[in-house]
């Protein structure tokens, strides 16, 4: 006997998964003309007055010249460093926001009062302070007194050593570990916040029959999370999840502020000394909006992947 399952059968978690499978529609209808015609119109218009009507001559020849300049030593161009500083920065940053952010969840899921009240109160704490301000607090009476309580100032402030080839990829030249330990965490700590209550969320999306059917099964509290409740709880939150992530792509930009040589430190000082602001503004916008669109795309397929893992399990 075979049992149809109609849509009126199926669960939250089923109801709320995309299909899988379906491909995207580029064919363009009259309303997406329109607009792209609205955007180009204004694209144009912008064009025109900063020629005209502020009198502004395009460099863009120079500006990119200059943009993929050998620094003075012949080594990788300044601003290129700054989106390799950057990367590094927002995948170490993601990674340990991931991390924290997981074990927050979990202490303000837990049953003891101390761990709950302390993580509830962080979540609160980081969300409500304004990231600026955030930064300026953490890094001028906070990190300096980091590294030496952590026994980091001995590799941070005198490393004599020569880096090797993975260090380098990994962590950067050695006299910029130390600010790039700040950069990660001031974007991590900030990000942890916002992923704790995501994961909190998805988690407790998860219906009381599931936790009730791992503890059928005689499943530990490790292998109850592990294999039953978390992969349904991300699967749910990998696209607030994404939006969190790109974030950290972009609130990197503020720790410029605190002289870590990034892609808006190394964008503004090359913009400062060159006179080519407009060129090299809108060059580390659009140097961003491919990171944040790549890593968009990359969450879309990890999306998708998850949903056909849940319907064939």
């Amino acid at each position: 006997m075979t049992v149809v399952k109609t849509s009126c059968d199926k669960t939250p978690q089923e109801a709320l998964q995309p299909p899988v499978g379906r491909r995207f529609n580029f064919k363009l209808n009259t309303l997406d003309i329109i607009l792209l015609i609205i955007i180009g119109c204004f694209i144009g218009w912008l064009a025109y007055r900063s020629s005209i009507g502020i009198h502004y001559h395009w460099h863009w020849r120079q500006a990119i010249k200059l943009v993929f300049t050998c620094s003075h030593n012949g080594g990788i161009p300044y601003f290129i460093q700054g989106i390799i500083s950057t990367i590094r920065v927002s995948l170490w940053g993601m990674l340990f926001a991931a991390t924290f952010g997981l074990l927050l969840a979990l202490a303000n899921l837990s049953s003891f009062r101390i761990m709950k009240l302390f993580a509830s109160s962080y979540i609160q704490l980081l969300r409500n302070i304004p990231p600026l301000v955030f930064v300026f607090i953490f890094y001028f009476f906070i990190s300096n007194q980091l590294v030496p309580l952590l026994g980091l100032n001995h590799i941070f402030r005198h490393y004599n050593g020569e880096e090797n080839i993975l260090q380098i990829i990994l962590f950067g030249r050695s006299n910029l570990w130390e600010n790039l330990f700040s950069g990660v965490l001031c974007v991590g700590l900030i990000a942890a916040a916002y992923i704790a209550e995501i994961i909190r969320a998805g988690i407790n999306t998860i219906s009381k029959g599931q936790w009730e059917a791992a503890d059928s099964l005689g499943l530990s509290t490790y292998s109850r999370f592990r294999f039953v409740i978390f992969p349904q709880a991300f699967a749910a939150i990998v696209p607030t999840l994404a939006g969190q992530f790109i974030s950290i792509v972009k609130d990197s930009s503020i720790i410029s502020l605190i002289s870590i040589q990034e892609l808006t430190f190394t964008g503004s000082e090359i913009a400062n000394s060159s006179g080519f602001i407009f060129e090299i503004w809108l060059i580390v916008g659009l140097v961003y909006f491919i990171l944040c669109f790549s890593l968009s795309l990359l969450f879309r397929k990890l999306e998708k992947h998850s949903s056909r893992h849940l319907q064939h399990s």
